[in-house]
């Protein structure tokens, strides 16, 4: 399906619309998830914290959206965190240089490259502006931070534009109270604040959105002594290395050099393992290492985790091996010790961080599973069931000779174990419709047999059979099929 089925979809089912839609001066870039959003969305961080926290055995903490000015000059976000930007001489709009520039000539230049880069190729290919056909001044960088004021002195301090800082700056204490131990895993969901130039394609580039990051501390020695290795050895990657993409296990990953060492190739495998399991189409992804030029100002070896959508590829996950940058960082700002016990070895650790971009992901896995059912006249959202926001429609053949009270009892014998949603009214083959388009994998009917043997019809959504069954086996055949895997 396309990026305006999806569009079409969220608006008119409740997975997300813009913010204060209704307000002429609303800004862009803010979008709020409705009802099916929100169930969307807490399914797919149950699961991740299934496959990747709790098989990992990390720690998850709730860190502040608001951090101290010290924090961001310590981690280079202050001086380095910019986008290019290219001003019109004549209507004085702004625009993403990198952009203007691929969209005009499909000449792609790196956000990260020199700004000389961006003027040579605005002169050389006559790039002007796009609403007044202007030149446009020399390109400028523009600090994305948002700023806020603490207090009647207005004290400066920042939104965080990633959520990992807090982990980085709670390391010490979460090492020593949590009693840890290298590898360690710390990880984080929340909200992230980026000032977006020019904020576009919905849930694709926001000024407000979810990140689940997670930082695993290591020492650097050891990044080939990986015991849990095994686990994901025969895992496929399919990694972009040049122009050609190939598809190949974690240890041959390692064995051809491809990926630097077990540590990553592990945590890689993990991701793709998940991945899977969210109904995303795992051969239209990749692992793109970045250029030198590409790479975020911490990295030291950087993969993007990338899948293909009707719109192009998507960055849905920032692998970072940031070294210690980080902490080394904080602990020459802070005057603070970062350094921990490693068995008798003294260690200040290195990190690599698994950065997801949620409303990207959960954009994607809107994608992959919308389907067009011509043949059935019919939109289906065919999500894995653990994910569908509502797991059951239950539903009244009509609402009179008692079917409405007995429809009402099937509904609260299940709301309270199940995603469960109540319909009485409307033609039955109209509210199965509407349940398909959720992604609802199951509807029962309650009708007049239901009164006289206890016995209901359990319709399945991607292929359309009923099967007609026992009130009282109901709970173990949608146990079985919600349950996650």
């Amino acid at each position: 399906m396309k990026y305006e089925n999806v569009i079409k979809l969220a608006l008119e089912r409740g997975f997300y619309f813009p913010s204060c839609e209704v307000y002429a001066d609303a800004q862009a870039g803010f979008w709020e998830y409705g009802p099916s959003g929100v169930g969307l969305k807490n399914k797919f961080l149950e699961l991740w914290r299934r496959e990747l926290i709790r098989r990992d055995g990390m720690l998850e903490i709730d860190g502040s959206q608001i951090m101290s000015k010290s924090v961001f000059e310590a981690s280079g976000h202050l001086g380095n965190f910019t986008d290019p930007i290219i001003r019109c001489k004549n209507c004085k709009g702004t625009f993403r240089a990198d952009r203007t520039i691929a969209e005009v000539s499909n000449i792609e230049i790196p956000e990260s490259a020199d700004l000389e880069e961006f003027d040579k190729a605005i002169n050389e290919n006559n790039i002007k502006c796009p609403k007044c056909k202007g030149s446009f001044e020399e390109t400028k960088k523009f600090n994305m931070m948002f700023k806020v004021g603490i207090g009647p002195e207005e004290e400066t301090a920042f939104l965080r534009p990633e959520t990992c800082q807090s982990i980085f700056v709670d390391f010490p204490r979460l090492f020593k109270i949590m009693r840890g131990k290298l590898p360690l895993g710390i990880a984080q969901v929340g909200k992230s604040f980026r000032n977006e130039i020019a904020p576009r394609q919905s849930l694709l580039r926001l000024r407000e959105f979810y990140q689940a990051e997670i930082e695993v501390f290591c020492n650097p020695k050891k990044l080939d002594d990986v015991e849990k290795f095994t686990q994901i050895q025969d895992t496929q990657l399919r990694i972009q290395i040049d122009n050609e993409l190939v598809t190949m296990t974690c240890k041959e990953s390692v064995e051809k050099n491809i990926i630097p060492n077990k540590f990553v190739a592990y945590y890689l495998g993990l991701l793709t393992e998940f991945y899977e399991k969210t109904g995303i189409d795992i051969t239209r992804s990749r692992f793109r290492k970045l250029g030198e030029k590409e790479k975020a100002f911490y990295a030291e070896v950087a993969f993007d985790f990338e899948v293909e959508t009707t719109i192009g590829w998507l960055e849905l996950v920032a692998c970072n091996y940031r070294s210690d940058y980080d902490l080394s960082s904080h602990a020459t700002k802070s005057k603070e010790k970062f350094e921990v016990m490693d068995n008798d070895e003294k260690v200040l650790p290195h990190v690599f961080e698994i950065s997801m971009g949620i409303d990207r992901s959960l954009y994607t896995i809107l994608e992959h599973n919308l389907k067009d059912d011509k043949e059935n006249e019919r939109t289906v959202l065919s999500l894995k069931p653990y994910l569908s926001p509502i797991h059951v429609g239950v539903l009244s053949l009509v609402k009179k000779d008692g079917l409405k009270e007995k429809t009402d009892e099937v509904y609260l014998q299940l709301k309270r174990k199940y995603d469960v949603f109540l319909d009485h009214s409307g033609a039955i083959g109209r509210r199965y419709r509407r349940l398909d388009e959720i992604g609802s994998p199951f509807a029962i009917t309650i009708d007049h047999q239901t009164l006289e043997d206890n016995t209901i019809t359990l319709r399945f959504r991607d292929s359309m059979d009923q099967k007609r069954m026992n009130i009282t086996d109901l709970n173990s055949v949608l146990s079985e099929y919600t349950a996650f895997p």
